[in-house]
């Protein structure tokens, strides 16, 4: 028995397979067929004996979905040029639905739904996306970019730090206790026979399939794009090239706080509750979403929040579910058996450690 792999000069050459290897690969082959065909079962099950609450909760897991999937871009374009998570990026988000808070209900007076108050939705969300792109740039200039070139546990532990650090301010800002706002967001949603789409719903999704084509745009066609990718590929190498790499790096930055400080806006009215230490939660389930999908990869990021929001949604909802306090289990028991089937993510590419 052969099989083909493919040589650094491209050549693909036949290598033998052991028999054990062919063993091994035939039972995750069936492991992973049982898996999926008792997932589909239940699926189906659960449409059968209820579906309209087998629709709205879907409706409802693409919603918290999309706020994932803006939470998990800016965690894999960072990831994919200077290879950082960034643990700081949940606490980022959590700031912004503070600063969306204070901009629009306190500064602004909007309480209540009118064309007054969507367009000044709008303005808080293009001042919340700036004011986290800022600060996001700030935090790569002061903390990340001297230890570029340090071993990898540094600025690991400095995002770790920097995640308390906003931590701290968030609980100065909101207090200790969770706080609820009003929303502007039209109330309602279209009916069709029982199942309901909440308009909220509609808004985050028109937030977020734009957001994932202009971004997928500028990192493919653009020049700052391939400057990006050229950073991402070999920062020297790029240098030698006439890329501006600190640039290049903070305006990665820069998008990944503007992503933070859209879904901050969002959270805070589709949800309408704010807490200091949320960026913990959301920022875990982000981080999750952008490795399950391929981490470095724009498409998988939202693919990942997307799929583990319904994974909630259904879960959560479904006659025949586990329940909401198996949530978190439910959603990493998968993570897991991906990560054993498919460690590169769904949309992820195997690739060799840089050296």
């Amino acid at each position: 028995m052969t099989d083909t792999v493919v040589r650094p000069d491209s050549r693909p050459v036949a290598v033998a397979v052991r028999p054990g290897v062919r063993l091994r690969r035939l039972a995750m082959r069936v492991a992973l067929a049982l898996i999926l065909t008792m997932g589909a079962v239940w699926l189906v099950v659960n449409l059968v004996y209820a579906p309209a609450q087998f629709f709205n909760s879907a409706i409802l897991g693409l919603s918290n979905g999309s706020l994932y999937a803006l939470i998990a871009l800016g965690y894999t374009l960072v990831y994919g040029i200077i290879e950082l998570i960034n643990f700081a990026h949940g606490d980022l988000f959590m700031i912004g639905t503070l600063c969306s808070g204070l901009l629009l209900t306190t500064v602004l007076h909007q309480t209540t739904s009118s064309v007054a108050a969507w367009l000044l939705f709008l303005v808080t969300l293009v001042a919340t996306m700036a004011f986290c792109g800022g600060v996001n740039v700030a935090i790569e200039f002061l903390a990340y970019r001297r230890l570029r070139r340090a071993p990898r546990l540094a600025p690991l532990i400095t995002a770790v730090g920097m995640s308390f650090v906003l931590q701290q301010v968030g609980l100065w800002w909101n207090g200790s206790t969770q706080k609820s706002w009003p929303s502007v967001l039209p109330p309602g949603g279209l009916r069709i026979g029982e199942v309901t789409i909440a308009y909220s719903f509609l808004i985050v999704i028109a937030l977020t399939v734009p957001v994932l084509l202009v971004l997928t745009w500028v990192v493919k066609k653009t020049k700052q794009g391939k400057a990006m990718r050229a950073t991402a590929q070999n920062q020297d190498a790029a240098r030698l090239k006439g890329v501006n790499v600190n640039r290049t790096i903070s305006f990665t930055f820069l998008i990944g706080g503007a992503l933070a400080g859209a879904a901050g806006v969002m959270y805070q009215q589709v949800i309408g509750t704010t807490r200091f230490d949320l960026g913990f939660h959301l920022g875990l389930i982000a981080f999750t979403a952008a490795v399950m999908g391929g981490i470095g990869n724009l498409t998988g990021a939202v693919l990942g929040g997307i799929l583990i929001g319904l994974i909630q949604g259904l879960n959560d909802g479904l006659p025949f579910g586990l329940g909401q306090k198996w949530s978190q289990s439910v959603v990493f028991s998968i993570l897991i058996l991906l990560m054993v089937f498919r460690p590169s993510g769904l949309l992820g590419r195997s690739h060799a450690e840089k050296v």
